[in-house]
């Protein structure tokens, strides 16, 4: 029997088309706190994953756009280190 894992944090970058970065910024931002540009991270329970994940897919183009999700058990078994200094900028100047 294999055990499955449920991760409760993510960080998400993405690189999508200009047409659609407004639309993949909204739903990261309904789900998840903006980091820095294109780069969210937050708490995502089981359930929340699978609809963010829905609701992404409904608006990328498999083709040309990439997301990469990754999934940690928890906020405390990571190390981060910031190197320079880090915008205040909330990517709102993002969203025409």
């Amino acid at each position: 029997m294999v055990k499955k894992i449920n991760y409760n944090y993510v960080f998400v970058f993405y690189d999508v088309k200009e047409k659609r970065v407004n639309k993949v910024f909204k739903i990261c931002k309904k789900y998840l706190s903006h980091f820095q540009k294109s780069v969210f991270r937050g708490e995502m329970t089981p359930s929340k994953l699978i609809m963010f994940k829905n609701d992404l897919n409904k608006v990328i183009d498999d083709e040309q756009d990439f997301i990469c999700i990754i999934k940690l058990m928890n906020n405390s078994v990571f190390g981060e280190e910031i190197l320079g200094s880090k915008n205040n900028d909330t990517g709102e100047d993002l969203i025409i």
